[in-house]
């Protein structure tokens, strides 16, 4: 059997021991190699706040579940591709078989090849999410989407699991989430010119973790700290008071989960009430303010949206919301809304809401003001952005027209030629026959997993590429093994961040083990495009060219990088950045006709004619109190009576190194912790480090008891992230052992305009466990057969 993994550059056989920058999306590192093998990873000198998630990255480089060779699922191999509800054995059940690289090369092409010819490029879904590595060059998304172009095109997806509501109406009605984003004041803003930040789903310290790209100086939560010393004071919303750190001393205002709009109303209805808007700019700057307003003070529907009724709705006292008003009107103040309060039903209000709020209250378009994307909801938000974009791998162009809203991944794969609403637009789904996944793991981004398991049965075949044993890849028909971050060299950098730093090699990969790169190039050849894929370049090439690429970007806004051997030799080259242009909202209250924004009216749209035009029924055309499908003022919270909120974790990025040592160590007798109140724990007697039962009507997993008062009572949460691993992998509905929340989420989409993750709309109830323990198995490895003979196809 041949086992030599591709490789179309030099292989570095041997790592000298030493010491080696490396750059992830929780920050820099160095990593210390002793005898080949890297043993630990030390934060950087200049990182006053390190995340520990990187410590435990060592650990998970050769564990048990590290992927070091090709295979390929028993049955898929013994019959053929096929949808697995005919007999052809079941994704996630079945024993998978070690191939040689040539076969897995040879086999991956002839099945591209005979899909796309036989069903067309649209049959095949290009799945990835950009998460995967802080590098520019082996990124995982960019690589599988340029290698799908190259042969032909794929069915896409847009937006993002994070914040597809709010990318959609900020769009629509904000001149989009670039413009609202560089618009958002900066710490720095904030503590010299503001006095209040109102933070709707708080400002979660755990986020400020990461950043998409990376982190070279952990510098955000010392920006708050900043703020709050000069005077600034902190509102938090949430139902979680750890959803603002302690050295900001926030006023926490518990709230019900998902009724953050009608807490806003509440304020809104308190300003016109008490004559406290400002109305200049509501006039000069918005468009709609008077369809809006009706609505607001209860002309339309007889119900005026007072602090009272938002109250009975919120559980916020009316007093509580009317001094709130008050202080924001007479205060430089921020309205932020968190990415969180957007992945529920209805999920767009919440971000519309928030930007109208701001624009009423005196502070939109002045310095430390306004409206803020999601603050704190990663490190970036909040800093001022780099001027300067470093070069990443081009994808090319696609040739293929189709693609879906992200969540609606299952709706894809069981309602072929069905259809969905998006945006204005009436798309119909592929028939998709096959499934190429690089980067992510939508067995962690996707919500009702049972759901998704019984779709992800209809595909002919499922190829991924991953570093270990995950949930995808135990769900996959062809499994290629990848390198690690750790195991490559590339080109770290985020957008907020002003450092571009070297990845350096810091170890071997194992025998069999070789780069997406690697794996695409050898793919490209069989099919007769190698040189479109890599245009004449070895990875180590493309890491220098898309180096010097940016030098020359960085030189046209005024910033010199060193050359590459400099750089490559000094592990990082950091820079300053000027001093931030006004903002467009800035611009736009000073002359709007000068400066008019993306938006059909040149404003910022209270009230949109565009979706007014699309006529949904889920979506109105100004912000709106929608009642979400589950809640814990909906008649289902008699049998559910607990509010899941699945946040992001503290441990790790998604679920990126859940095998690694700190995710692990944070585990309660091997399970994600849940966040249970004092009360709810004490009446269904439950006590700190218990196993429990979560449970609804979509599924059931067991959990580790966290039993304290920093929730409130009727909520409990539940990170994501956690590897799935049920009892029977094959069947969905089994028993989750090791607390995925998302066998319990609810699959809708936010509404008919975004179609965005409502993940955050779940009921469910909690049980303390007393039977015997199931064992964990998400980090031990699956079941093997023996090699198959193979001789060609």
């Amino acid at each position: 059997m041949e086992t030599q993994a591709p490789t179309t550059g030099v292989r570095v056989d041997d790592v000298p021991d030493g010491t080696y920058p490396t750059a992830t999306h929780w920050g820099r590192y160095l990593a210390e190699v002793r005898d080949g093998v890297v043993v630990e990873l030390r934060a950087v000198p200049d990182d006053p706040l390190p995340s520990p998630i990187g410590f435990g990255m060592p650990q998970a480089q050769r564990d048990e579940v590290r992927i070091t060779e090709p295979h390929a699922r028993e049955g898929w191999l013994r019959i053929g591709p096929g949808d697995t509800r005919d007999g052809r054995g079941r994704r996630g059940g079945e024993r998978y078989v070690p191939l040689g690289w040539d076969e897995a090369i040879e086999r991956t092409a002839v099945e591209l090849d005979r899909v796309r010819t036989t069903f067309g490029n649209s049959s095949i879904f290009g799945g990835s999410y950009g998460w995967g590595s802080a590098g520019r060059f082996h990124h995982a998304q960019s690589q599988v989407h340029r290698f799908l172009n190259v042969i032909g095109g794929y069915t896409r997806s847009v937006n993002s699991y994070s914040s597809a509501a709010l990318e959609v109406i900020l769009n629509r009605v904000a001149g989009g989430k670039e413009a609202a984003s560089e618009s958002t004041p900066t710490w720095d803003q904030i503590r010299d010119h503001g006095n209040l930040v109102v933070a709707f789903g708080g400002l979660a310290p755990k986020n400020a973790q990461v950043s998409s790209g990376g982190v070279s100086r952990h510098l955000a939560m010392a920006a708050q700290q900043e703020c709050r010393q000069a005077g600034v004071r902190f509102v938090s919303l949430s139902p979680v008071r750890d959803d603002a750190s302690d050295l900001i001393e926030a006023d926490w205002l518990p709230v019900r989960p998902n009724t953050d709009v009608a807490v806003m109303l509440g304020i809104a209805h308190t300003l016109v009430a008490e004559g406290l808007h400002d109305l200049d700019f509501l006039t000069r700057s918005c468009e709609g303010w008077d369809r809006f307003e009706p609505y607001l003070m209860g002309a339309v529907d007889g119900q005026p949206k007072d602090a009272a009724w938002a109250s009975v709705i919120s559980e916020v006292p009316a007093a509580v919301i009317e001094d709130l008003a008050r202080r924001i009107a007479r205060s430089r103040s921020v309205i932020t809304a968190s990415y969180s309060v957007q992945r529920a039903h209805h999920g767009e209000q919440s971000h519309w809401m928030a930007l109208t709020l701001a624009a009423m209250s005196g502070s939109m378009g002045r310095p430390g003001g306004g409206y803020g994307v999601g603050l704190g909801a990663m490190h970036r938000n909040g800093l001022q952005q780099s001027p300067f974009s470093v070069a990443s791998f081009p994808q090319g162009d696609n040739p293929v027209p189709d693609f879906i809203p992200v969540a609606r991944i299952t709706d894809l794969l069981m309602n072929a030629g069905g259809h969905v609403d998006y945006d204005g637009r009436h798309l119909t789904y592929p028939d998709i026959r096959l499934i190429y996944w690089a980067g992510g793991n939508p067995f962690h981004h996707h919500q009702d997993l049972n759901r998704l398991l019984a779709a992800w049965q209809r595909p002919e075949t499922v190829v991924v590429h991953e570093q270990w044993w995950n949930p995808l890849a135990r769900h996959a028909d062809v499994v290629f093994p990848v390198a690690t971050t750790l195991e490559r060299a590339d080109i770290g950098w985020g957008r907020g961040d002003y450092t571009v730093s070297a990845m350096q090699r810091a170890a071997t990969p194992p025998d069999g083990v070789t780069t997406d790169f690697e794996i695409f190039s050898a793919l490209a050849a069989a099919l007769g495009v190698e040189e479109q894929f890599t245009e004449g370049r070895t990875a180590d090439e493309w890491v220098r060219h898309l180096y010097d690429r940016s030098r020359t970007v960085a030189a046209e806004t005024g910033f010199e990088l060193p050359p590459f051997e400099e750089f490559w030799e000094a592990g990082q080259v950091h820079f300053t950045p000027e001093p931030a242009p006004p903002s467009a909202y800035e611009l736009l209250r000073e002359d709007p006709a000068a400066h008019p924004i993306r938006t059909p009216s040149g404003r910022l749209e209270i009230y949109s004619e565009t979706i007014a035009g699309f006529g949904y029924d889920d979506c109105p055309p100004h912000p709106t109190w929608m009642e979400p499908a589950e809640w814990l003022g909906s008649p289902l919270a008699e049998r559910f009576p607990l509010h899941l909120c699945s946040g992001q974790p503290v441990t790790r990025l998604h679920s990126q190194y859940d095998n690694g040592g700190y995710s692990r160590s944070r585990k309660i007798r091997g399970r994600e912790p849940i966040t249970i109140s004092l009360a709810d724990a004490e009446t269904r007697g439950i006590s700190d480090g218990d196993v429990v039962r979560v449970f609804n009507d979509r599924g059931v997993c067991l959990a580790g008891a966290v039993v304290t008062d920093a929730i409130s009572p009727g909520v409990v949460s539940l990170s994501t992230g956690a590897w799935y691993d049920p009892l029977d992998p094959a069947t969905p509905g089994s028993l989750d052992v090791h607390g995925n929340p998302n066998v319990l989420t609810l699959d809708i989409g936010t509404s008919k305009l975004a179609q965005g993750t409502s993940a955050h709309t779940c009921l469910v109830d909690v049980e303390r466990y007393d039977g015997e323990l199931p064992p964990i198995n998400a980090f031990s490895p699956p079941e093997f057969a023996p090699p198959f003979g193979f001789h060609g196809l």
